[in-house]
């Protein structure tokens, strides 16, 4: 067996520690061998519904250790596995459905009404549930003893696909292969040192790349334990930190404040931290120095879906006298910069495009050959979208998104998105969606709304137009209104220059 598989390194694992503690959920601790027998059950219950190699199996509701199940059970059949945000609108749930070909579709109970609603219009064969009865869904419960043979898959067979917003206004199908995941693992685990003794509490979604790929996928193929929330609670997690004697979190910086925010915060025992894994955004001094003083190492990072999360990496002990620097490139893969026509710069100081180039790199966008090729150069490079310079000793700092991209509370935001369901509204006549500072979120989306001629438009009923059709954190928090928006001379809209004059509004 290629022991890059995802199916094969958790099976190993499962044969070399049997006994020790692999997944808990809701109070109820798993270990390997009993981690490993589930996968094998649902494995050969998915079999039993037609799926078979090279299948795409589409998974939508909140983390459980059900997620993780299916996600081996799934590869361990040389089929794709497709996480679904369960944010998504109804509209955005077809699109990937369909764009992905699904032919399968594991839900849990509480998002069985959603594909139910649009179920008609999907192409969708076999539809699976693990808890409640639901006409025409197959349930599978506790089954025994169920087993198929694992296929033996290559290193570059596409292990899952997971979908990021697009630029255009549709999200894109990032394809992670088995080689991909692997090398993210063992990138992380010399990063950051996971191993079989570490603790992780997972409660960012799964369904993310964050989620599933910085902490939970390296811990588990580390023969370390895993605790895995609904959802993120700040108080819950605190307890859960002092119940299980946690090692590491992965959090962003919104996470991190709603943490110190608990007033059980400072009498809480968290002596059993040994890290906490940040991104999505730079960590202020200001919280970076609070879980400081309370013995707590901070690690940075930045990475993308499209790079098996983490490219570069910050160590605990540079986060101050660096701060604001997402490090230098993991030990697995390469990061350079180049101008905007392209040529390598290595100029301290000097912007330019960030490139990574390694065996976590994707190999391309589900059916989007030209989106593909857009984004790799020769000799293997990936162009990331993002911008960043480098300081005098080596250290990367982001300073801007090629793409506009916003990231609110952890989640990215592509402005274009946006745009394009805001134009459907009978009172707009022109939008631009920026991005602005947000002491709570990072971020937040802001619609800059250019109004038809006698309307007129408020914040609470745009949002409400726009529920149908966007995720609500893709919804603006802010609508300035104004008589035009500013272009330049080829009529493209200077988003710099809203940004700035927003600024000015509110302050």
């Amino acid at each position: 067996m290629n022991p890059l598989g995802l199916a094969t390194w958790l099976s190993a694992r499962a044969q070399r520690d049997p006994h020790k503690p692999a997944l808990t959920f809701e109070n109820e601790t798993w270990k390997y061998a009993e981690l490993q027998r589930r996968v094998e059950e649902q494995a050969a219950f998915l079999a039993s519904t037609g799926v078979s190699v090279g299948d795409r199996v589409a998974y939508l509701g909140m983390n459980h250790s059900n997620f993780l199940v299916a996600l081996f059970a799934v590869n361990r059949l040389g089929a794709t596995f497709v996480p679904l945000n369960y944010r998504l609108a109804d509209d955005e749930l077809t699109y990937i459905l369909d764009d992905a070909g699904a032919t399968a579709l594991i839900a849990d109970g509480q998002h069985v009404p959603i594909i139910d609603r649009i179920r008609g219009s999907l192409a969708v064969q076999s539809y699976l549930t693990f808890d409640g009865e639901f006409d025409g869904w197959l349930q599978h419960g506790p089954a025994e003893g169920g087993s198929v043979p694992e296929v033996e898959v290559s290193p570059d067979d596409v292990a899952a696909i997971l979908y990021t917003s697009g630029t255009t206004g549709r999200p894109k199908g990032s394809i992670l292969t088995h080689r991909n995941i692997w090398t993210g693992n063992v990138n992380w685990m010399l990063a950051v040192n996971y191993h079989g003794e570490h603790i992780a509490l997972t409660s960012a979604p799964l369904f993310h790349s964050g989620g599933l790929c910085v902490m939970t996928l390296p811990v588990l193929m580390a023969g370390g334990h895993v605790i895995i929330h609904e959802r993120f609670d700040a108080d819950r997690v605190l307890a859960d930190v002092e119940t299980y004697r946690v090692t590491s979190l992965f959090l962003v910086p919104t996470m991190m404040l709603y943490l110190t925010q608990e007033a059980t915060f400072d009498s809480a025992d968290l002596s059993s931290l040994q890290i906490i894994v940040a991104g999505a955004a730079p960590v202020p001094k200001h919280l970076l120095e609070l879980f400081g003083s309370r013995g707590i190492p901070v690690s940075q990072c930045w990475g993308m879906t499209e790079t098996s999360t983490g490219a570069t990496f910050l160590g605990t002990e540079r986060a101050l006298d660096k701060l604001g620097s997402c490090g230098t490139p993991g030990m697995l893969n390469e990061v350079k910069l180049i101008d905007f026509d392209g040529n390598d710069l290595n100029t301290p100081g000097v912007p330019g495009e960030l490139c990574v180039r390694g065996d976590t790199v994707t190999p391309g966008y589900w059916n989007l050959p030209d989106a593909t090729a857009a984004a790799q150069l020769d000799g293997g490079w990936f162009k990331t979208g993002d911008v960043a310079y480098q300081d005098s000793d080596g250290f990367y700092f982001i300073c801007d998104r090629l793409k506009d991209l916003i990231i609110s509370g952890g989640e990215n935001v592509y402005p274009a998105e946006v745009e394009s369901a805001i134009y459907t509204h009978s009172a707009v006549a022109e939008v631009a969606v920026i991005g602005m500072p947000d002491p709570e979120w990072g971020e937040r989306v802001a619609a800059v709304v250019v109004p038809k001629q006698g309307a007129t438009i408020e914040l609470d009923e745009l949002r409400e137009f726009l529920g149908g059709a966007l995720a609500r954190y893709k919804l603006p928090r802010e609508l300035v209104v104004v008589d035009e928006l500013p272009r330049n001379t080829t009529g493209k809209i200077m988003k710099h220059v809203l940004r700035k004059d927003v600024g000015a509004i509110r302050s």
